[in-house]
Formats: structure tokens, sequence, C-alpha cells
């Protein structure tokens, strides 16, 4: 075991900066300080090797553009020219302010943009105004261990801090940063059906993460390509909305000399990466995050059908999960050339959200139809620091293997987990790297296990076709069924008819009516004849228009089961709206033998609406692993109920004793 520095330690001791703060900045805006600070100093602890050969080179050059040269000095996509550091700004109380800003503008270009994503000039002034400037740049000036870190365990520092100050913010809505663990088995599930592949020679392999916070599955794709291949050539490419993680994510990229780009700003409204396709992506975008800010752009777009991202259609406005699956599908390499392979993280809502034909039923119905769907695994609940949901990771390719060919796998993965020593905010559980390969191995031999019922795993795989989440949606009718007749609720009925509201003769109407109160009729023939008596005996006005009678008829009739069978002009069986009903047929089963087997027993006057019938997709994950749990016995909760009630009578006889 290593003595040096942990993360959580590094966490806890920049943390405790804002002990300096408080007072003087509110809870939630100490991450306004402590991630820029944060920032800089691990910039000044791994540039401090070659500070003294950049100043002196920069010295020895009088020409203008030396970027290139200064880059070769400091042995670092990045430099800084200034005569500062942490040691010396903080060793001058009275000209802190003014050093720490020379310090920042002696940074090549690249820091400087990654810096003003912290709006960091506004916080000096304000830190110094409280007079604690000084203090802070201290206290960071003592954390000498901050290049000892390799850029992972930094990783971990940064999103355990931005976690801390999403939670104090109350902004962690939809906000999951993804654990290490998770990271590597969603890599691993990735990549490996590609292994052979990437260790052949000349390898050059372009990632995507379109909501990459901090980089994190960024550099373990990378890490894991590169465990397999050392000589493979990759470039990581991401974007990110939040601009603190975005400026972490792009300073990582260069502390660790990586290739590739990191683009700031929204992937639905601002795509940075239009004309460019990947080998790989992976996402663990925010759930149930709603899109209403960038609706006019999302909605053009998918206007121009699969001429755009959005081709397939737009889902539920107060959740974005299938607009990510849709951007990241558009940027899929062509399966002509290369191909490409994909992984996401979703919650439960992607799999079954949406009826027949709403937007995410026409999206999963677009995904499965093109054959794209190669697996989706079920994840154990509690894995994530700000929720406890159960989560689903979806693979998809362009290149699915022929055994996988217009087929799906589902894995559960659920029980796969062990208990933490110590939670994270949401996180109980996590899963250790035995189970990880497990998991990894049950997938990648998925087709194997499902065909061998002996093998152990086999219920815990199972392979569909594509076309098994299909369906269609078909309406049945009932014929609706009125007796008709005159009581204080009838006329109550009529005195509120919005249809009659604005009728002279309605108020003459009910008087005349009133005296028929107790009357029933069982056929609208009879009921029209006795109720036009009364009315011409009571000296009112007929409803004459469709509209008034339509308002009449409604007032004075009553469902019920043994009432007349009404019917329209044409002598056409009127439905009753209140016993509607929806039945799923399997894609592939003939509706009406399916009709007559699962409704005509039960409802031998029902029928299909054939004009109504829809199709949709959907993905009843949890319905497919269901395993039936008998109800203890009443004897064995009855005995356990007395056990517990002499227990209460001990506990209550110890108090009152």
């Amino acid at each position: 075991m290593t003595s040096g520095p942990t993360h959580a330690k590094m966490a806890s001791d920049i943390w405790s900066v804002a002990d300096l703060l408080r007072g003087d900045y509110k809870r939630h805006e100490y991450g306004q300080v402590i991630l820029p600070f944060t920032l800089l100093r691990r910039l000044d602890a791994v540039m401090f090797p070659t500070r003294e050969a950049v100043r002196a080179r920069d010295a020895s050059l009088d020409i203008q553009n030396k970027g290139r040269l200064l880059e070769i000095a400091a042995k670092l996509p990045f430099y800084n020219t200034s005569g500062q550091d942490f040691t010396t700004i903080g060793g001058d109380p009275q000209s802190v302010a003014k050093n720490l800003r020379d310090y920042i503008n002696g940074f090549s270009a690249n820091v400087r943009e990654i810096l003003t994503r912290f709006d960091l000039d506004n916080q000096i002034t304000r830190l110094a105004g409280a007079k604690i400037l000084y203090q802070v740049v201290g206290r960071f000036a003592t954390m000498r261990d901050l290049d000892k870190l390799s850029n992972h365990d930094m990783g971990y520092v940064f999103e355990h801090l931005i976690r801390k100050f999403a939670e104090d913010s109350n902004e962690t809505a939809g906000e999951h940063f993804t654990p290490r663990e998770v990271i590597k088995l969603m890599v691993n599930l990735l990549i490996a059906p590609d292994a052979d592949t990437i260790a052949g020679v000349g390898q050059v392999i372009n990632i995507l993460d379109p909501a990459c916070g901090t980089g994190g599955m960024l550099t373990a794709a990378e890490d894991h390509i590169k465990s397999i291949n050392p000589q493979a050539e990759v470039y990581l490419f991401g974007q990110e909305i939040n601009a603190e993680s975005w400026a972490i994510c792009q300073s990582d990229m260069l502390m660790l000399n990586q290739r590739g780009d990191i683009h700031f700003g929204n992937s639905f409204s601002d795509d940075g990466y239009p004309r460019r396709k990947f080998d790989y992506m992976l996402a663990n975008p925010p759930f149930g995050v709603e899109w209403k800010k960038v609706k006019d752009t999302v909605e053009a777009e998918a206007e121009l059908g699969h001429g755009g991202r959005f081709g397939a259609g737009t889902p539920r406005i107060n959740d974005g999960s299938f607009l990510f699956l849709q951007h990241m599908i558009s940027k899929m390499e062509p399966v002509e050339g290369k191909g490409a392979r994909l992984a996401i993280v979703f919650n439960g809502s992607p799999l079954f959200t949406g009826a027949a034909e709403s937007g995410e039923s026409k999206i999963r119905q677009w995904i499965l139809e093109n054959d794209l769907l190669e697996g989706i695994i079920a994840l154990p609940d509690q894995l994530f620091y700000n929720t406890g949901i159960s989560t689903y990771f979806w693979i998809l390719s362009n290149r699915k293997a022929q055994e996988l060919r217009d087929k799906v796998i589902l894995l559960d993965a659920r029980d796969q987990w062990e208990k933490m020593r110590k939670s994270l905010g949401d996180k109980r559980k996590q899963i250790s790297d035995d189970q990880v390969k497990y998991i990894t191995d049950l997938y990648v031999n998925a087709v194997a296990v499902a065909a061998d019922t002996a093998h152990p795993d086999h219920k815990k795989v199972k392979i569909f076709r594509t076309r098994d989440f299909g369906y269609h949606r078909i309406t049945v009718e009932r014929p609706l069924k009125l007796r008709f007749e005159i009581t204080d609720d009838t006329l109550a009925a009529l005195e509120n008819s919005k249809a009659l509201a604005k009728w002279a003769g309605r108020e003459a109407l009910i008087v005349a009516l009133r005296a028929s109160v107790g009357s029933v009729w069982w056929t609208k023939k009879e009921a029209t004849s006795a109720v036009h008596v009364a009315i011409v005996e009571g000296g009112a006005p007929w409803p004459g228009t469709a509209a008034l009678l339509k308002g009449f008829w409604g007032a004075l009739s009553v469902p019920d089961p043994e009432g007349e069978v009404q019917k329209d002009k044409s002598g056409t069986v009127l439905p009753d709206p209140d016993l509607r009903d929806f039945e799923n047929v399997p894609l592939d089963e003939d509706i009406d033998a399916y009709f007559a087997r699962e409704v005509t027993p039960h409802v031998p006057d029902a029928w299909i609406d054939y004009d109504k019938t829809k199709v949709g997709y959907e993905i009843p994950f949890t319905r497919h692993f269901y395993v039936y749990t008998p109800p203890r016995p009443l004897a064995e909760i009855d005995a356990e109920l007395r056990e517990l009630e002499t227990q209460i009578q001990k506990l209550l006889g110890e108090v009152t004793g």
C-alpha cells in the first residue's frame, strides 16, 4: 500500500477552505472559489518541474509566436511565463491580488480560456474586498501533494467537490455522477466484442461523450483501449453544458496531453461535431431533464426527418433521454466503413414510457426496426450518488454480430453488487472487479448462455427478436346501453346542461317535466313518446335542434347493462365511451384470433374499432425477469406477530416497572 495522498483525503483538505469563506460567502457559493483555485493549484503543481526552464526559454526568445517552443520547454501542452507561483503569491500579503492576476495572465491561451469559465477575476475582487484572498491563496499553497495524485484520482477529487456543491445548491435534479466501477463496466461492455479488432495494427479510434461532465468516461475508455493495444491512436471528443465541469475536463485533457476536443455548449441546440462520425460513444445523460429551453431548435430539426438528428421523433418535454440517444446514433460511423458501437445509461422510463405512436414509442420502434439495439443490461439500484433508482445500460451497434441480427439481449445483473462500507449520498452499493468481469463475460457469451438451459446463469439472459417488443394497440368497444328516466337528478342535469344553457325554453321544459318525476322507460321510442306528451301538456317548447336534443337526451339517459342498445340513424351500434378498453396484441399475432381467444369469452358483445388500431413498441424488462414469490403461510405470520407482541409487552413492562 502506498503512503501517498488519497483522493478522499485531498478532497477533504480542499473542502476545509470553506471555513475561510463562511460568512462572506453563502454555502452554495463556495464552489465559485474552491473549484477554480483547486484547478489553479493543480496546474501549478504539475508545472513545477519545468517552471524555471519555461521562464528561461521565454526570456531567451525575441519572437512573436513562441507558444510551441514554450510547450516543448514545459513538456506539456500548456505553460506559464509569469514570474509568480503559489509560493510567491502567498508570500506577499500586500500584492496578492495583483500577483495572482499576473500569474493567471501568464498562462498560455488554452488555459486562460478554461479559467474564464469560472469568472475567476470577479471572485478575486470579491475575496480581496472581504480581506480573505491572502488566506485562501495561502491555504492552497500548503497543499503540496496535488502533483502526486494521478489524473484519475484528481478526477475523483473534482467530482466529489462538484457533487458537494451541487447538493448544497439544490441542483441535483437529473445530475448523476457516474461511479468509476460503473464506468469500467460500461466501457467493458462497449468494447469487449471488439477486442480482437482493437488489438490490430494501425488502429485510429475516435470516441465521443456528448454529456461528458469532467471526462471520466472518456479517459476510462482510452485507458481500456490502450490496455488492449498500447499503439492505438485514440482521440477523445466530448461536449458539456456545465461551465465548471467543462473547464475541469478540458484541463484534464491538457494535463494528460490527450488528443481530441471538448466542446462547451448544449448538445441539442449547439452540436459541437455536426460533421464528425465516431467509432465508439458513451454517455450518462441527466435523467428526466426537460428540454423546454431548446424546444424550438429541436422541433425545427425534427421536421427535417432523418436529414437531422431527431428524425425518429421527439419525447416528452420533461425527459430528453431519447434526444441524447438519437444525437449519438446520428454520429455513428457508417456500417459501410468501420461501423460503430455506443453505450448509454438510462433509468427505467425509456423502456416503456409513452403509449402506442407516442414520441417515445416511435423512437423505440425506429431503433428496433433498424436493428440498432444490441442489448440492455439491468443494474442494481443505489449505484449512483444522487439517486437510488434502478438504471440500465443500453448497448447499440450498427454492425451487430451475425448471431444477433434482428435480436436483442436482455441481461439481468441486478443482483451483482456488494454493500459499501460507507454510503456516499444515495450510493450504498458498488460493483466489484470480479462482478464487472462476470457481467462482461455473461454479456459477451449471451447467445450461448440463453440457448443452454442447463447453464447456471441461463435465467439471467434472454434473447428476443426485435419484433417481439412491438404490438398492435387495439380499441375494444362495447355497446352503449341506456334506460331513460325523469328524476330530481335528471332535472338538475337539465338545469346545468351547457347545451341548453342559452336556450330560452329550458325553464319551461323543466317545469313541464317535473310532474313526470319517477318515470322510467326502457326504450328511447317509449321515452320520446311519453316525454313529448308531457312537454305539450305543460305548454313548453320541444328542443328541436340536433345540439339541443343531444343535451336533452344526455340528461335523461342513464347507462344500464339491461338497457336498450343505442344505434345511430344508419342503424350502427353506438359504443359506450365509459366501457372502452384497450388490448396490446403482439405484433406477429393475428388480431382477430387474439380477440376471439382473450376478449370475446368475457364480453361477447364487444368489437374492435379497427380505425383506431395503432402500432407501439415497449421493452417490459422487469416482466420478462419476474419471479413469483409465494406469500408466507398465515401460521408463520401469526407466530411472528405473537412474538412481537410479547417483546412489546416486555419492553413496556421495563419502562413502567
